[in-house]
């Protein structure tokens, strides 16, 4: 899991109220939430307690939100119903969202045919659908016979061919751009073929076909879409799970911690949460399990935090990934080199 989208709350200063709230309706948001404010009166200042209020009372049910000196810095929205929770915490408490929100692989979903493509793109933020139309015609080769038929089936076969490059060309900007990981691919298997010949390296290296899919019928598609995100996913968690068998990796809160640290991990891999105290600094690297290291390290006043709070923002702010790996029974890191 990449961690970009969390890395705002530790450019702000906290401390933070963390909230998890569920409630299938507004009223019963409305009495869960004063619940939870209940918990933070005293701890909160006023100020974030009222900008949480204006965000949890018009949120949809499933709502995690993070507020610190008056501002709510994220909030997220699930379909799930999280547990309700209220927390007050030098740092924002992001592992029952990263949880709930599992792994997020930014990709592109694409169902091409004779006439181009639709093109979704799946990352931050909401769905974003845009469609690759057909510049040139015929579409369809001729039934019927005559001296033209083959001239008409070149120029069907000319068009296919030039739609699937216009559909590349987008594709392999989209990619470029936006850092996708994965392209899922289906349509009519001629248009495949076509795409895929003409796709950039970057991007046929992503590329995942499945079989269903048309721009009539989107059902089967996304099925099959997250049936290979999910094979996707499995596949990169045994790859990092071996490579960190392989070499060796760092296993612990105190191993882990100094490679962080020294910037050398690539991917955190953990087993859950991790509720047991490490000691943190100001300073996004600033961690480790005793408070004399950190001391050692020049922070003058180490604090006490949740483990996994201290090591998702070390992830964060050194552009590690995160990935929840019940195969390992603590904190174990992959590093980069």
């Amino acid at each position: 899991m990449r961690l970009d989208f969390i890395r705002p709350l530790f450019e702000r200063r906290g401390p933070y109220a963390s909230v998890y709230l569920a409630g299938l309706t507004q009223l019963d948001r409305e009495r869960r939430w004063q619940g939870l404010r209940h918990r933070l009166r005293g701890e909160a200042d006023p100020a974030t307690l009222d900008a949480l209020e204006a965000e949890a009372t018009g949120a949809a049910a499933g709502r995690a939100m993070f507020a610190t000196h008056g501002d709510v810095v994220l909030a997220e929205t699930f379909s799930e119903e999280p547990s309700g929770l209220a927390a007050y915490s030098p740092l924002p408490l992001v592992t029952p969202m990263l949880m709930l929100r599992g792994e997020n692989v930014p990709h592109l979903r694409v169902i091409a045919d004779h006439a181009g493509a639709e093109l979704t793109v799946f990352g931050d933020g909401s769905p974003r659908r845009s469609t690759v139309r057909a510049a040139a015609w015929p579409l369809q080769k001729t039934a019927q016979g005559g001296w033209s038929r083959k001239r008409y089936e070149r120029a069907a076969e000319e068009a296919w061919e030039q739609n699937a490059v216009a559909v590349a060309h987008e594709i392999d900007e989209q990619v470029r751009r936006l850092g996708l990981e994965l392209v899922v691919l289906a349509g009519e298997p001629k248009s495949r073929s076509l795409l895929c010949h003409h796709l950039g390296t970057k991007s046929a290296d992503r590329v995942m076909m499945v079989e269903h899919g048309s721009r009539a019928d989107h059902g089967q598609f996304e099925r099959d879409a997250e049936t290979a995100l999910d094979a996707y996913l499995e596949r990169r968690r045994a790859e990092l799970l071996d490579r960190h068998h392989e070499t060796g990796g760092p296993t612990g809160r105190a191993a882990v911690a100094l490679a962080l640290r020294e910037g050398r991990v690539h991917a955190v891999l953990m087993p859950g949460e991790l509720p047991q105290p490490m000691w943190i600094g100001g300073g996004g690297t600033q961690l480790a399990p005793d408070a004399g290291e950190l001391r050692r390290w020049g922070v003058d006043e180490p604090m006490p935090e949740r483990a996994d709070s201290a090591l998702a923002r070390a992830a964060t702010m050194t552009d590690a990934e995160l990935w929840f790996t019940p195969e390992v029974a603590d904190v174990a890191a992959v590093i980069r080199y």
